[in-house]
């Protein structure tokens, strides 16, 4: 019988950005296992927040998620489906688009 993977908590950080980077929090949630000596993530839930930008969804201006049993982005109170290949490069979107976003305030600073 094989045996079941336990599901654990892989990575929890939330990081305030001081005002100067664009302000906000920043806040990761990796949930997975180690098989075989490899990662395997289960769920995820990565937030941009930033009550100065956006009042609404609890401030959250970009999100990726797979609650609710599928993947997708939040954007400005939003949420559509993404197509998922990867938690790598889900990640690797996030941190472009909320460092873009954060670009764009700065450009009208």
């Amino acid at each position: 019988m094989a045996k079941a993977c336990k599901e654990l908590l892989l990575e929890q950080e939330r990081c305030e950005l001081k005002a100067k980077s664009g302000g906000g929090l920043l806040s990761y949630e990796v949930w997975g296992y180690c098989e075989n000596g490899k990662t395997v993530v289960t769920r995820y839930n990565l937030a941009y927040i930033n009550h100065d930008l956006f009042a609404g969804d609890n401030g959250r201006v970009l999100g990726f998620d797979n609650a609710h049993g599928y993947h997708h982005r939040h954007h400005m109170g939003k949420a559509e489906p993404v197509n998922f290949k990867s938690f790598e490069a889900t990640l690797e979107r996030f941190q472009q688009e909320w460092q873009h976003i954060i670009s764009l305030g700065r450009k009208k600073s």
